[in-house]
């Protein structure tokens, strides 16, 4: 089991970690290293045992506020996810039904015949105007 030591509020400390986890212990240290720091400069030079108590205090209420985001990040995911899933098993809608007005052959024989006508009018009148 490896040694390591690590620094907090200017104090070194030799603590033992399994194999392979020494970059973790190092990131902890430094998080209560930083938590320390803080409680130095408002406080002072406060004694060992006080000062690791209260920078994990600090750690702690922290953790605590990430748990409180994470669990409501969770329940709203849950919720999406049993939207979703309604949305998913709900039956398909119903076909929608559009009508196309459909225009009897009559109408169009009647306007083909009243364009003809229209187009007969227009030459006898170009005709006319030519002659």
């Amino acid at each position: 089991m490896p040694e390591v030591d690590i620094e907090i509020g200017g104090r070194t400390f030799q603590v033992s970690c399994q194999q392979g986890e020494e970059h973790y212990l190092h990131s902890a240290a430094r998080m209560l290293d930083d938590e320390a720091a803080v409680l130095a400069a408002q406080i002072g030079r406060i004694p060992e045992a006080r000062m690791l108590l209260m920078a994990g205090l600090m750690l702690a209420d922290k953790t605590a506020g990430l748990q409180d985001k994470l669990r409501e990040a969770e329940d709203q995911m849950a919720e999406k996810d049993a939207e979703l899933a309604r949305l998913r098993d709900a039956p398909a809608p119903a076909p929608e039904r559009v009508e196309v007005p459909v225009v009897p052959s009559s109408v169009t024989d009647t306007l083909a015949e009243i364009a003809a006508r229209a187009e007969a009018l227009a030459e006898t009148i170009d005709g006319k105007k030519a002659g």
